[in-house]
Order: structure tokens, then C-alpha cells, then sequence
């Protein structure tokens, strides 16, 4: 039989709340209609246990502070809300402090640039370079996102590989990136670029994980004649694999919610995915505004042939 019955025609006999000479709720009666409350309108599971806490002066006229605790075994959580001076009301109040939201203070200190770096509005992209959805967002962002706004937008990456177990060489890629940007930031894009628009050539016929690994060895070093860095530094560099820069970048990932790859900030505003052309640059047009820049006109759409029809 199924856990749930429909519910039958004829209307239920319902109980008048208690009520007090002056026509508020009975204390009781009023806590017990906001245990309900809280527990449907924040699916509060039913093991747990929820205890009000006494009414406290509020922050908005009319209202009280009410301290509700959500407990199971030894775990508790306090949440505050509002309720309204004559019972009537309950609302959750958040305050959110603009001065500390982290999405404004990403450390990009010593990330190669691409673009203008004096640029007043910034483009940080939270990337894996096994990831094919950071691909096609790659090849929407470059050239055509950078030949759009030329020096009015600076783009920089930071890593979030996403765990071996489903990438499984998107760290080792990431640890090679940065060996390059440790030279050369034009070497760090021309092997980030490679990556992006050779992605089969690294996972190989078989997928083997080993061999994954060296084509990105391989391919490092052939980028880096054509940069003329310095060999010996890169393959110690490449040797070491030294995962430690690439971990903190995905722990800040991790401090901003970034769930998963890619995810990029214009200016703060977040976008989840390889979305469209159009959006992205809606996103960014509106940071340049907000920075009192101007943006650039949205390019023609090409005119489409008129129909023979018949």
C-alpha cells in the first residue's frame, strides 16, 4: 500500500485555535503554530527538535528577535527570525555584509593577465583544463570575447580541477599551467590555449592516465621552446609536480561555493557554465557600465538571404 492516501471529498472538522480575552493566540498555542511553520517552510527533518527561544527586542519596528534552535543528538544550529509584536507574522531576517562578500576580494596576485591589465573591469574564470564545457567557454572568451572589448576588459584564470576520479589528469595540467607562469605568463596561455583545443590528443585512444601525463609533460616543453624558457627550471618544475598553488586555489573555489568548472566573476557577478556568447557579454557590459565605461557596440548580425518562397 502507498506511504500517502488521497485526500477525500468531504472537508474535515478543523479546531479553533485557543485564544486570549484580547484575541491573540494562547502562548502555547502560538508556539506551537510556529514549530509547524518552521519545520514545513524549511523542510526541517522530522528527528530533529525545534526549540524557541524567548522573544528579544528586534531590529524593525513591530517586529521581535525569536531564536529558534534546531537540534538532533549532540548537533545544533540557531537561526534567527522575526515575529510580529501581535503574533501574527513570522519572518527570517538576513543581513549580508558588503564589505567582506569574497567574490570582491579573489587573490589573483602573480595570475597571468590576458588583456589590459590596467583594465577597470575584470574576468576570473575558476577553470579545469580537462573540463570540455571550460573549452567551449575557453574558445567563446578567446579570441572573440578579447577582440570585443580590446583593452577595457583583463582576463585572468585561476585553477579548480575537478577530483581524478573524474578528471583524472585535469591536476597534473594545472600543476604544468603553472609551471609555465612561473617564466612566462604569454607561455601560460599559449600551453592553457593548446589544452583547451587538444583536449583528445592528451586523453589518447585508450585513456591511459600515464600517458595522459606525459603528452602534458611533452606538450609543456614544446610550448616552451617556442617561449624560450628555460628548460632546466621547467622540468624541475614539471618533475616536482608540486600540487600545493593549485590547492589553494580550489580551497578559495571551495570558500566562494564554486561546485563546479567553470565558473567565472565579472567584476564579482557570478556565471555557472559555458553559457552563451550574448550572456556573457550582457554580464560584462553591465560591469563596464557600473565602472562608467562605455562598452563597445554589440557587432552587426549578418543579414539573412530573403526567401524565393514559391
Amino acid at each position: 500500500m502507498a506511504a500517502g492516501c488521497k485526500a477525500q471529498s468531504t472537508p474535515p472538522q478543523t479546531t479553533s485555535p485557543q485564544a486570549t480575552p484580547q484575541g491573540s493566540l494562547d502562548p502555547a498555542v502560538l508556539n506551537r503554530h510556529i514549530e509547524v511553520m518552521v519545520r514545513s517552510q524549511f523542510n526541517v527533518p522530522q528527528d530533529y527538535t525545534v526549540t524557541l527561544g524567548a522573544h528579544k527586542p528586534g531590529p524593525i519596528a513591530g517586529y521581535d528577535a525569536l531564536p529558534v534552535t534546531l537540534s538532533r543528538g549532540p548537533k545544533s544550529q540557531l537561526v534567527d527570525f522575526l515575529i510580529s509584536t501581535d503574533g501574527k507574522t513570522l519572518a527570517r531576517f538576513e543581513t549580508f555584509d558588503l564589505a567582506k562578500n569574497p567574490v570582491f576580494s579573489i587573490n589573483v596576485a602573480g595570475r597571468p593577465i590576458r588583456g589590459n591589465p590596467a583594465a577597470k573591469v575584470t574576468v576570473i574564470n575558476f577553470d579545469d583544463l580537462e573540463c570540455p564545457y571550460c573549452a567551449r567557454l575557453h574558445q567563446t572568451l578567446f579570441p572573440a570575447t578579447l577582440d570585443h572589448y580590446k583593452d577595457s576588459v583583463r582576463f585572468i584564470y585561476k585553477d579548480n580541477p575537478l577530483p581524478p576520479e573524474m578528471h583524472p589528469w585535469a591536476m597534473h595540467a594545472a600543476v604544468d599551467a603553472n609551471c609555465m607562469a612561473a617564466q612566462s605568463g604569454d607561455a601560460y596561455w599559449l600551453y592553457v590555449d593548446y589544452l583547451h583545443a587538444h583536449g583528445q590528443e592528451v586523453n589518447g585512444e585508450k585513456r591511459d592516465t600515464a600517458k595522459s601525463f606525459d603528452a602534458l609533460d611533452r606538450i609543456a616543453r614544446q610550448q616552451a621552446v617556442l617561449a624560450k624558457l628555460d628548460s632546466g627550471k621547467l622540468d624541475a618544475c614539471l618533475v616536482k609536480q608540486d600540487e600545493t598553488q593549485v590547492r589553494a586555489s580550489t580551497r578559495e573555489a571551495e570558500s566562494l561555493r564554486v561546485e563546479s568548472a567553470p565558473a567565472v566573476f565579472v567584476d564579482g557577478e557570478r556565471i555557472d557554465g559555458a553559457v552563451p556568447e550574448e550572456q556573457l557579454w550582457m554580464v560584462i557590459d553591465r560591469a563596464l557600465r557600473a565602472a562608467g565605461v562605455e562598452p563597445p557596440a554589440a557587432p552587426a548580425k549578418p543579414s539573412q538571404p530573403a526567401g524565393t518562397g514559391k
